[in-house]
């Protein structure tokens, strides 16, 4: 798919490294003897009982050689950028590619949306890269990590990458029938489902994709995460995204995270950091 490629290579030239906090470790980590974070340990529990899913996550990291396999030759940047943070296998195999799951006609990509997404190519301007929006779920699918903050009324998720945030409404309220504003990361509410969050999401606009492919939605796309901390140091999140006018049927991808134990996210100002326009605009 060179849309793909093309996109991926924009992309990770385009991502800044991800920042490195002040060496403290963070309070209450349990640790074992050595002093490294139990990763194993029990999920922490919030006041009200619900598993606490405050802390710094990353995504599972694909392997390189997995992003060769799947990408081929130009999955491999080590030796076109020389930048800590930016290699290809410290981003997920689903920013490049959100449907990899699907073969050749199984893929539930619209003929519509295929269309749209070779005019965005086509159309595309690698000089403005860092006016581009990074929606959901690629903010959460870089090299940078996010920060979940969890409060008995509403959970805000913030992402390194872009610095933007999401806030998840748990007070009770549900998702409103029409919306006065589309919105690029949407509306969302959650509930505790046992020990599960399902978050609920709607009144996007049409301005972000899914991923560096370019795979579009439209403004009646609605999303379902289940987030789960299976322990203290792994998260598994389930999503589902469902948007009619582009796909001809719900998909899910399952993608784990890992806790950054004393890590934290930092800024990340593209306009400060970014060096490779000019190269960009020459592509």
């Amino acid at each position: 798919m060179p849309h793909a490629r093309r996109y991926f290579l924009f992309a990770i030239f385009a991502v800044g490294a991800q920042a490195q906090w002040l060496n403290f470790p963070t309070p209450g980590i349990p640790r074992t003897s050595d002093g490294k974070a139990n990763l194993t340990a029990p999920a922490p529990r919030a006041a009200d009982g619900t598993p606490d899913l405050s802390g710094v996550w990353l995504h599972e990291h694909t392997s390189l050689a997995e992003m060769r396999r799947i990408f081929g030759a130009v999955a491999d940047t080590r030796e076109k950028v020389n930048v800590p943070g930016m290699e290809a296998d410290s981003i997920s195999k689903y920013a490049i590619d959100i449907l990899l799951d699907f073969k050749g006609q199984e893929s539930p990509l619209r003929p519509e949306a295929a269309a749209m997404m070779r005019r965005r190519e086509f159309n595309s301007d690698p000089a403005e890269v860092c006016r581009a929006v990074i929606g959901i779920p690629l903010a959460g699918l870089l090299s940078e990590p996010i920060k979940i903050i969890q409060s008995p009324r509403m959970t805000v998720v913030l992402y390194e990458a872009g610095n933007t945030h999401r806030q998840i409404y748990t007070d009770g309220r549900g998702l409103p029938k029409e919306y006065d504003k589309p919105a690029y990361f949407g509306y969302s509410v959650g509930h505790w489902e046992g020990d599960t969050l399902v978050v609920e999401s709607g009144g996007f606009n049409d301005k972000t994709a899914f991923d560096m492919a370019g795979h579009p939605h439209g403004e009646k796309l609605r999303v379902v995460e289940r987030f789960r901390r299976r322990d203290f140091g792994h998260l598994d999140v389930e999503t589902t995204f469902d948007d009619p006018q582009m796909y001809s049927r719900p998909f899910t991808v399952k993608i784990p995270h890992d806790l950054l134990a004393d890590g934290d996210i930092f800024e990340s100002f593209c306009e400060e950091n970014e060096k490779d326009r000019a190269h960009l605009q020459k592509q």
